[in-house]
């Protein structure tokens, strides 16, 4: 019997599961995919938002402003790439400026500080290639970048290493509700449990359904994204927006932490959160917007196309309350954009209500909060030395876009949460990020993975389930 099981290991469930394994409570964590981070948290805009959007009073403005406080430290603390770079709203005409303000007395009632109202040629002079045709400019500056999909993976490694259990390919099917406790049916088995958290994102609606209440209805949108070369990646200095309209913040350019530059993402109606498809039309969307911001993109320096499905609903505030019809549910869905940024204040907000519910929060006396990663490539040379002496793999660099060794690989396959792909460890590593997106390091990486687990390099997955890259031998006996 589990005390608390949360259904989904995006950035929301891992933030949930993180803070959660400081409390003498048995957790499961429950992902339908093979790996966690595997749905939105893999394919956003990678921003920790200053909090001048949402409207005041409403949870998404306290929990965005508070959750960009908690950010830095909780990276500092888990060893995730974050960089407080701010941001920019551009204004291209009157009507623009009038929206500017709105958005200033916004994020003064929201609490967030330093906002200024500047004018195009003050933001030229922060951003030298902002077109001309931007009259004004809302700055924030305690907006940031980040690593997503690398904040879940730490913190749901760090709830696992507190003791939270998790399993990956479980689905849940269905439940059933018990006098005090609930079970849980899923394709890995059935689990019982007193509680259960709906972190289920784009599938939130279908676990609220097993419920036997309908709360929400799902109004999903994919938003489709360049991601650019390194060396396009000081076009922008700042996160770059346009004026928000009703589809959302719009097409944004911006700086990533792993130095490439960000383009994207536009807004379109699915009704599957499996649509994640590129379109030339969509694409040209993105395009377009993009050089009303910044002169000088060149989209053939492009190396990757990408979209994510974000779990709009048809409420306009997060979903966080218990379920309606199931009182020892906790519904955290509709975590649209700013998700990300509000994270780490939902899963604070999660254990307040979950105390509320009846949960016992006790709390550990060793908890484990921190988490170390070696990145190789940013060390001394001192350093390096020292570490190469240690271990000779951290001296066989293996991907050489990102300048990522064989130790840091190693060490990624054998950490608390197994990846079982070669994307899953590029999303921990690193391993495949550059220029030519594993086109070297690939097979190389496929091998570490098959060697180090021991497992045929026929079972090893690019990424999701059914993708398999070697599918027969040769007459020698090399696979391909």
């Amino acid at each position: 019997m589990y005390d608390i099981t949360i259904i989904g290991c995006g950035v929301i469930g891992a933030s949930i599961a993180y803070s959660l394994s400081a409390y003498d409570l048995n957790v499961l964590i429950l992902e339908q995919e093979n790996d966690v981070a595997m749905g939105t948290t893999k394919a956003n805009s990678a921003i920790v938002h200053a909090g001048y959007d949402p409207e005041p009073g409403t949870l998404i403005a306290k929990l965005n402003v508070r959750g960009s406080e908690m950010m830095e430290d909780l990276c500092k603390k888990l060893s995730v790439k974050y960089n407080r770079i701010g941001s920019l709203v551009l204004a291209f005409s009157e009507k623009d400026k009038a929206h500017l303000e709105k958005l200033y007395d916004n994020g003064v009632k929201n609490g967030v500080p330093g906002l200024q109202i500047i004018s195009g040629d003050e933001a030229r002079e922060m951003d030298p290639h902002l077109t001309k045709t931007v009259v004004a400019a809302l700055y924030a500056p305690s907006a940031a970048i980040i690593d997503p999909w690398g904040l879940a993976i730490a913190e749901a490694e760090t709830a696992v290493r507190n003791g939270a259990e998790l399993r990956c390919n479980a689905k849940v099917t269905g439940l059933d509700q018990k006098e005090d406790f609930l079970v849980l049916h899923t394709t890995a088995g059935d689990f019982e449990t007193k509680y259960v958290v709906n972190a289920a994102g784009g599938w939130g609606h279908q676990i609220c359904a097993m419920t036997g209440k309908e709360e929400w209805k799902a109004a999903m949108a994919r938003g489709e994204y360049y991601l650019m070369d390194k060396s396009s990646g000081s076009l922008a200095k700042h996160v770059i927006f346009q004026c928000p309209t009703e589809k959302g913040k719009g097409v944004l350019v911006a700086p990533t932490v792993h130095g490439n530059l960000i383009v994207g993402p536009n807004a379109t109606p699915v009704d599957d959160p499996y649509s994640r498809e590129t379109t030339l039309a969509g694409l040209d969307e993105v395009a377009e917007a993009s050089r009303l911001s910044i002169d000088g993109i060149d989209l053939r320096q492009c190396i990757r196309n990408f979209a994510g499905v974000r779990a709009i609903t048809s409420e306009s505030d997060f979903i966080i309350r218990p379920a309606a019809a199931c009182p020892r549910m906790l519904h955290v869905a509709g975590i649209k954009s700013p998700g990300l940024s509000a994270a780490p204040a939902i899963a604070e907000y999660c254990v307040e209500q979950l105390a509320k519910m009846g949960v016992t929060l006790t709390k550990k006396e060793n908890w484990i909060e921190t988490r170390e990663q070696i990145r190789f490539k940013e060390l001394s040379q001192a350093e390096k030395e020292e570490l190469i002496k240690k271990n000779p793999r951290y001296g066989r660099v293996i991907c050489r876009c990102e300048t990522i060794t064989e130790g840091e690989i190693v060490e990624a396959i054998h950490s608390p949460i197994t990846p079982c792909s070669i994307d899953g460890i590029k999303r921990r590593a690193g391993a495949g990020m550059g220029r030519c997106q594993g086109g070297f390091c690939g097979p190389r990486v496929l091998d570490l993975i098959a060697k180090e687990l021991k497992k045929s390099p026929f079972d090893v997955l690019q990424d999701g389930e059914g993708t398999k890259l070697l599918i027969s031998e040769t007459k020698g006996g090399a696979a391909e």
